[in-house]
């Protein structure tokens, strides 16, 4: 039988099931496959190119288990892409003519790696495929199992990515406080500015498990305290098209009956828009080695302040940012339970030499089950016919 070599890397933005992940993914083959020796790639595919590794000792392996209560990455993350070579060389990752697959694949074969387990989004994943594909050629026997992440949702064919359930989640507990800066002052303009590049399922679900959290909540008569105090006026994601001037006066009714406003917004609304502000101004627009726009540099929620508060006749607007604290939560019951799934059928697959990435495939009535790496893709559109979204927009007043 073949002597596995089990490595791991986590890789892109941090997400509720990092930790979580490889705490899991420890404790399988500490289960099944004992004898395998494992590490770990230290903050994902940059300490791959370094040959940057942490060995899993033995005090390690027995307690891994204690990873599922931690958020971050237990051995780090960064954003790298293995076919960027001029940012590879920038960054110090390689020298100059040398090809970041090439210098990959040689410190895995090195290693003698013969299973790899990803955990990241698509662009992890489509890096992964790269890799896998270099390798192949090179004629090394490697299996490489990924396992979806991103806070977003957005990954194509797959029905829920890991750790955005949570976020989710811990968004809605983080407008629930700052929600409450509705008192602080009279005439406040509270904005919510949620993590979500492309797709608004995070910013609508937080609203969702925000609506939930506080539907059956008791308030004492007299008090400014109530179920409309505490309601969500507005909701604005990358999906939706709405009419500004219409929001305005929908608004400025809101603002005159109860005296503040609270919205959501998605990073990624009016994305468009604001770039081509910014490019009009002379404002250069940052981009990672993905070529994906900072989006947290452009400032979507500041925007739409702008656009909002003198309008509405707002004394005070704030902008409160949930994307990090969210996306650095540990994982929460729904997400470990997912997580636990997934990670007991890659390593299976990854012992059976199966390549690809775990998933809830759509194109399969959800059915979980290795995905092909050249199936996985990111963008995915977050459907705003879906019922709960339709309540969410019945009770801010938004039609769309």
């Amino acid at each position: 039988m073949l002597a596995h070599k089990v490595a791991f890397l986590t890789a892109g933005g941090i997400a509720p099931c990092l930790s979580s992940g490889i705490g899991m993914l420890i404790n399988r083959y500490n289960e099944i496959l004992p004898e395998a020796e494992l590490i770990c790639y230290r903050s994902g595919y940059q300490g791959l190119l370094l040959d940057d590794k942490i060995v899993i000792t033995p005090n390690m392996r027995q307690h891994a288990d204690k990873l599922l209560s931690y958020g971050g990455s237990p051995i780090g993350n960064s954003r790298v892409k293995l076919t960027n070579i001029s940012d590879c060389v920038k960054r110090g990752l390689i020298k100059k003519n040398e090809d970041p697959l090439e210098v990959s694949a040689r410190h895995l074969m090195k290693s003698g790696v013969t299973i790899l387990h990803t955990i990241g989004g698509d662009d992890t994943n489509t890096t992964s495929c790269d890799l896998l594909r270099y390798l192949k050629e090179k004629n090394y026997n490697i299996t490489v199992v990924g396992l979806p992440k991103t806070i977003d949702n957005d990954i194509v064919p797959i029905k829920q990515s890991l750790g955005a359930l949570t976020a989710a989640k811990v968004s809605a507990r983080f407008f629930d406080n700052i929600s409450n800066e509705r008192s602080a002052t009279p005439k406040s303009l509270i904005i919510h500015e949620v993590m979500g590049r492309n797709c608004g399922w995070l910013t609508a679900y937080s609203a969702h498990c925000y609506l939930n959290m506080i539907r059956d909540r008791n308030y004492v008569d007299g008090f400014v305290f109530s179920s409309d105090f505490k309601a969500i006026d507005g909701i604005y994601i990358p999906e939706m098209l709405f009419n500004i001037e219409r929001e305005i006066e929908r608004l400025s009714k809101v603002m005159e009956k109860k005296g503040s406003v609270a919205i959501f917004v998605s990073e990624g609304a009016c994305r468009d828009a604001i770039v081509e502000s910014h490019l009009s101004s002379g404002k250069k627009i940052q981009r990672d080695s993905f070529d994906h726009i900072l989006l947290d540099k452009i400032n979507v929620g500041s925007w739409f302040s702008d656009q909002f508060a003198n309008m509405i006749k707002a004394d005070r607007s704030i902008v409160q940012k949930s994307g990090y604290f969210a996306r650095s939560a540990a994982s929460e019951e729904e997400d470990l339970e997912l997580i636990r799934k997934m990670v007991f059928l890659a390593v299976d697959s990854a012992i059976s030499g199966l390549s690809g990435v775990t998933g809830e495939d759509e194109r399969e009535n959800n059915l979980l089950r290795i995905i092909k790496f050249e199936d996985i893709r990111g963008g995915k559109v977050f459907d705003i016919n879906t019922p709960w979204f339709s309540e969410i927009l019945q009770h801010t007043g938004q039609k769309c």
